[in-house]
């Protein structure tokens, strides 16, 4: 399938690159300083441009078959760049007929809010993390507000941990159950296999060991 995949310069964005390789699909790799995609590989083409700029964002969205969305930020970053960009995001898929988004949000947005562990729900969101959580917040609405076949991926805490392949999915989660910890890795194995499941389209799902 040809993908092409936002955020490919982050930590997740460089796991998608790399398994998408893996997998066999064409990929191309929308990076705003291009010398960060490090990978080189025939199948791989590297477009530099910004998300907040709707002329490049439709150019590399043109004749794809899916578009995977891992924008980020420092925390401390004001901007609504994952927001405003997966806005831009939308209106060109939707300009070009391409349907399937793959979007990482987290775990803790919207409905699962209410489900996190009293340490990340009351001291860690509200004081370190309130700005990107109200940026993947405005993010998530624009996709349920979109015409597009979407999937919303919420991991937990994010690690620098091994791909194996092997975690929990769901809505919701046991705290007893899950450890609240995801490799970037396996995040990005997740998001990948939503190319071809319709099992969670229109939903979204969370992911944990």
């Amino acid at each position: 399938m040809k993908i092409v995949i936002f955020g490919a310069t982050g930590s997740t964005g460089r796991q998608l690159v790399a398994q998408a390789l893996e997998l066999g699909h064409d990929v191309t790799a929308f990076a705003r300083n291009p010398e960060k995609v490090d990978q080189k590989h025939e199948r791989l083409q590297v477009i530099k441009g910004n998300v907040l700029d709707p002329p490049s964002v439709e150019q590399a969205i043109q004749g794809q078959g899916a578009v995977l969305c891992s924008l980020g930020l420092p925390p401390w970053n004001k901007s609504n760049v994952r927001a405003n960009g997966t806005k831009n995001i939308i209106r060109a898929m939707e300009k070009s007929g391409v349907k399937r988004l793959i979007c990482q949000s987290s775990y803790g947005v919207g409905d699962s809010r209410d489900r996190l562990p009293f340490l990340m729900k009351y001291i860690i969101i509200p004081i370190m993390l309130r700005r990107a959580f109200e940026d993947h917040e405005m993010q998530e609405n624009h996709i349920k507000e979109s015409r597009l076949d979407w999937v919303i991926v919420r991991p937990v805490t994010l690690t620098d941990g091994e791909h194996t392949g092997s975690y929990q999915h769901g809505r919701a989660f046991n705290h007893r159950q899950v450890t609240f910890k995801i490799s970037r890795a396996d995040t990005a194995d997740f998001m990948l296999k939503q190319l071809t499941d319709d099992s969670c389209l229109r939903k979204t799902p969370s992911i944990s060991y």
